[in-house]
């Protein structure tokens, strides 16, 4: 006979279908969000998985948008549990600040991520950045909706287990699922705190959004810049105004859509 604790497991993971999956897979979300096709959808289409969570911001996509250029594995951290991506060899430390020197994010840009890359593979300033790690078969798209000082902020993973018998995919389903869920709403909830938080740029950095201290204090006289320039955020670098920004949504096929603003590489 199971003990207490045996019956207790196996309880929940009966009901897990039923009563926890669709938080698993739609934290935050609404369902127009998770039925929305995002840019990005196209790179893994036959995913075994699909994940979509949201949060809202009370900041414009401007003060977002760093915080996810700066995101990754020995840069800026994911703003979750450290110590459980570091358990798995992550090298992840999460900044507080804006960090300069990782704000130059470009496409084609590929960084160590664990046993595998990630290869940023489309990207819109202060709108939207698609990331995929090959060797895992994940693709991730953040997607920034503002409209005025408020921000809607969208998570999809789509993930893959090919060549896997269908009870070892449904185990890594089940894990990838819950290990979200854990490890997601804090990496959203993070990215929220920081965007809602002023004063954080380094003190004397010239490249602040608006030219101007989110404090409210003095700020040096601007230096001209460049797009594509180390330590210029891209949205101030290629003049996109990004409280414009309404939707990542992807209808057409075409690998390379068009706009100097508007960039996709797809292997």
């Amino acid at each position: 006979m199971l003990s207490g604790a045996g019956l207790g497991l196996a309880l929940l993971a009966a009901s897990y279908p039923l009563l926890w999956r669709d938080r698993c897979l739609t934290w935050g979300a609404t369902p127009d969000e998770v039925a929305s096709n995002l840019r990005g959808d196209e790179l893994l289409p036959d995913a075994d998985l699909v994940t979509t969570k949201a949060i809202a911001i009370h900041a414009p996509p401007d003060r977002v948008w760093p915080w996810l250029v700066q995101m990754g594995s020995g840069r800026a951290g994911t703003y979750t549990y450290d110590w459980i991506d570091n358990l798995f060899g992550l090298d992840m430390h999460s900044a507080n600040v804006i960090l300069p020197q990782f704000l130059d994010l470009q496409l084609g840009d590929a960084y160590p991520f664990g046993s595998g890359t990630l290869q940023v593979e489309a990207l819109e300033p202060g709108r939207l950045v698609v990331t995929r790690v090959p060797e895992w078969n994940w693709v991730r798209i953040f997607c920034l909706m503002g409209d005025g000082d408020l921000t809607r902020l969208l998570l999809r993973n789509r993930m893959a287990y090919p060549g896997r018998g269908f009870a070892s995919r449904l185990c890594r389903q089940m894990i990838s699922e819950s290990a979200g869920l854990l490890m997601e709403p804090k990496m959203l909830r993070g990215i929220k705190q920081r965007a809602e938080t002023e004063d954080v740029w380094p003190d004397g950095w010239i490249g602040e959004p608006g030219g101007a201290r989110l404090s409210g204090g003095p700020t040096p006289t601007a230096s001209p810049r460049v797009a594509g320039q180390s330590g210029v955020p891209a949205s101030a670098a290629t003049g996109l105004s990004v409280t414009n920004a309404r939707t990542c949504s992807w209808s057409r096929p075409a690998a390379v859509s068009s706009g100097r603003n508007s960039v996709s590489r797809y292997a």
